[in-house]
């Protein structure tokens, strides 16, 4: 599958809403599940797959019709963007698992790790191959981070956490080869954990990033955010990355930022000169579908701070936690935007 040749062309950071007689969406609403979280599915485990499989087919052709270049599978059969893969490793007791207290006082059921962590088992696969026989566009299968299941997890078996991390990368590593194989086109790592915790990411999240990516060909991304826009109000959101240059040195050769609803000051992005950039444009805490103007506008300013041929359009960040029909209109704002300033600079 050949990637778009077109500048501008428009992708989705990963996840899309998954419909309501497939999940407990008010359930879903309260958390971003660490471990598993088997009640949100309406279906018996006799009837799920097939529910999940008519589910992403449903959330590939809305891509497809809101004029998606680079689709992804919706993220569908996942619970979260990291719990699925992470509780599925070798050395993970998900069953019995820790608590973790925020800052705030709020409290995670988080995996423990209780042994050595290790794929036995591919995860996405069946999900990328899925996604590559039902769509003839470039397609995106995303993987949660080592550095970031690091941190929502409770080390009960390593010396350190960089010593965890590592172990997650070369678990990520297996998957992706196998994705690689399997047709994904892009494949994109969730890394938003660097900037929670900033000083620690520093010491090794780029060395796990890297070993995570070894080998693979096909073009990577590594996604940050500032959370999910349903579960961290923009009011909380800070104006700017404290982790975001260190990125130079990773291998991917793209980095995907939430650039909308904060209102980020692209000047930061002069310290990615060496890399493509996934631009968030679309602002997935104004429940009002922007016009392709405004997004339009934002597409504008990205191409102040960064050339047309490095500038990939996207939403913020995964759209799961939104009503599908806005979900939907503000994928269809943003291609009419793409396509808008595609013609401007072309």
């Amino acid at each position: 599958m050949n990637l778009p040749k077109h500048l501008l062309p428009t992708t989705v950071v990963g996840s899309y809403p998954q419909p309501e007689w497939l999940v407990d969406r008010a359930m879903l609403s309260k958390s971003v599940p660490r471990t598993r979280m088997h009640a949100m599915w309406r279906l018996p485990a006799e009837h799920l797959e097939e529910a999940q499989d008519d589910a992403t087919i449903v959330a590939i052709r809305d891509m497809e019709r809101a004029g998606i270049d680079v689709v992804t599978d919706g993220e569908i059969r996942r619970e979260s963007y990291s719990n699925r893969f992470a509780t599925a490793l070798d050395g993970i007791d998900a069953d019995n698992p820790a608590i973790i207290t925020a800052r705030n006082g709020n409290q995670t059921p988080v995996p423990r790790v209780v042994g050595p962590v290790k794929r036995s088992r591919p995860v996405e696969l069946t999900d990328m191959e899925f996604l590559r026989k039902n769509t003839d566009r470039a397609a995106k299968i995303t993987l949660p981070g080592p550095f970031t299941m690091s941190q929502q997890a409770k080390n009960e078996f390593y010396k350190d956490d960089e010593e965890l991390a590592m172990a997650f990368a070369a678990a990520v590593n297996a998957e992706a080869l196998d994705l690689q194989k399997a047709g994904a086109d892009v494949i994109q790592l969730d890394e938003p954990w660097v900037r929670n915790n900033p000083d620690l990411a520093r010491r090794y999240a780029v060395k796990a990033i890297n070993r995570a990516l070894q080998g693979i060909t096909v073009p990577t991304v590594v996604h940050l955010c500032f959370g999910y826009a349903a579960v961290v109000p923009g009011s909380t959101k800070p104006a700017g990355y404290s982790f975001l240059a260190e990125l130079a040195d990773t291998n991917a050769e793209q980095i995907s930022i939430e650039a909308a609803q904060p209102k980020l000051d692209l000047g930061v992005l002069k310290d990615l000169s060496s890399k493509k950039i996934m631009l968030g444009v679309l602002d997935l805490g104004n429940p009002e579908i922007e016009t392709a103007a405004v997004v339009a506008d934002r597409i504008r300013n990205g191409l102040k701070h960064v050339a047309a041929d490095r500038l990939v359009v996207a939403p913020d960040c995964g759209m799961k936690y939104m009503p599908r029909h806005f979900a939907f209109g503000k994928l269809k704002a943003m291609c009419d935007a793409a396509a808008t300033v595609r013609k401007e600079i072309s």
